[in-house]
């Protein structure tokens, strides 16, 4: 496994970070999976960027449960045909938060970074093929499905940073590692 860069985030706000991050970490651990402890922290670095850092006041406990509940959200870990699943009742047990907090938080985390359903850069690898947003783009002013274009448009688009990997590319049987590309 690659060595993974730590989050950039600003020396300030380290010690807070490290501790919401412990606490998702561990929660990903147990009741998740690795994929969303990635995610988790991406979200937090994100926050503890932002000028100011939202991060700076309140319960990392209640902060660390909207994290977990907004990527949750993203990757729509209440439907039950979704792996891992959790409902939002039972994830705000097993983080010992009320459901209303967990869900304020996360939906304010939410709209304070523009985030939706579906959003690219807080979807699982095995959401990406199943999200349209991930895969649209304009071409000479027509939005198109990034899958459909020829190969060399594809590498295109993966360079300029518009998909995440080029379809033409990517290994039979998993369509999220690119065989032939790394960005």
């Amino acid at each position: 496994m690659d060595a993974v860069e730590p989050p950039k985030v600003p020396v300030a706000l380290r010690p807070v970070f490290d501790e919401i991050i412990a606490i998702t970490s561990r929660f990903c651990a147990e009741h998740l999976d690795e994929e969303y402890a990635r995610l988790c922290a991406k979200l937090a670095a994100k926050l503890a960027r932002k000028r100011p850092s939202p991060l700076q006041r309140g319960d990392r406990r209640i902060w660390a449960a909207g994290i977990i509940y907004a990527i949750g959200r993203v990757n729509f870990l209440a439907d039950p045909a979704q792996r891992p699943h959790l409902r939002t009742d039972e994830l705000a047990d097993l983080l010992g938060v009320k459901q209303a907090t967990m869900a304020n938080k996360g939906r304010l985390i939410m709209d304070t970074l523009g985030i939706g359903l579906l959003d690219p850069e807080y979807s699982r690898s095995d959401m990406l093929d199943q999200n349209p947003m991930v895969w649209m783009i304009q071409v000479d002013g027509l939005v198109v499905d990034a899958r459909w274009l020829p190969e060399a448009m594809q590498v295109e688009a993966w360079r300029r940073g518009l998909i995440p990997y080029v379809p033409a590319h990517a290994t039979p049987g998993d369509p999220t590692k690119p065989s032939a590309m790394q960005p």
